[in-house]
């Protein structure tokens, strides 16, 4: 099993930045493909990044150019970061891990955008 804990969230202005983090414990973090998702209020949760194992990343088209996913297998933390954010961007943010072992979620944090 993995367990993962996200950090990072918290309000910003639009046009700022955060910068998530994914801690992993539990397996062998290489192993993952690693996501993230987002879920705003009253919507479905959708994806916003993955990074494979190999290091290969796609993001959704709503995100592209301004969010970057990043991995550290060494210290077992996946990455997001965001920059020049909308209001649009509000959301619970959750890291995902996915493998032969399974899929598994964070708790999820929240992130504000807001003037």
């Amino acid at each position: 099993q993995v367990q993962l804990v996200e950090s990072g969230g918290g309000l910003v202005q639009p046009g700022g930045s955060l910068r998530l983090s994914c801690a992993a414990s539990g397996s062998i973090f290489s192993r993952y493909a690693m996501g993230w998702f987002r879920q705003a209020s009253g919507k479905q949760r959708e994806l916003v990044a993955i990074i494979t194992r190999g290091g290969s990343t796609n993001y959704a088209d709503s995100v592209k150019g301004r969010f970057t996913i990043s991995r550290d297998n060494a210290k077992n933390t996946a990455y997001l970061q965001m920059n020049s954010l909308k209001p649009e961007d509000t959301a619970v943010y959750y890291c995902n891990a996915g493998g032969l072992e399974g899929v598994y979620w964070g708790q999820g944090t929240q992130g504000t955008v807001s003037s």
